[in-house]
């Protein structure tokens, strides 16, 4: 099982971002889905999850300016950012609690960061 996530790149501030990260090989099932950020040096932080049936959940800091979704039949995981901010420029990691095939226990699995650069 692997997560690849992409769209991350420059923009200026106010502007708009979206990422998305997709799950592949042998999956039965996938729980919680979310993207977390990180500078260096820091620990990772949640910045927004969404549920099987699509309850999301957000940091209080992007509460407002980002939505999540996914889609299912994708075994994708979206991140819209709106209005950016100086503070968002980070990298992102995509996260997602997965049954593989033949197993008999959720795991974890984390995609390859995507950078946020946000310009003033």
């Amino acid at each position: 099982v692997q997560l690849q996530a992409s769209g991350g790149g420059l923009v200026q501030a106010g502007g708009s971002l979206s990422l998305s990260c997709a799950a592949s090989g042998s999956i039965t099932s996938i729980r919680v889905m979310a993207w977390y950020r990180q500078v260096p040096g820091k620990q990772r932080e949640l910045v927004a999850s969404i549920t099987s049936t699509g309850s999301p959940d957000y940091a209080d800091s992007v509460k407002g300016r980002f939505t999540i979704s996914r889609d299912n039949a994708k075994n994708t995981v979206y991140l819209r950012m709106n209005n950016l901010k100086s503070e968002d420029a980070r990298a992102y990691y995509c996260y997602a609690n997965i049954l593989g095939g033949g197993s008999q226990y959720y795991d974890d699995y984390w995609g390859q960061g995507t950078l946020v650069t946000v310009s003033s």
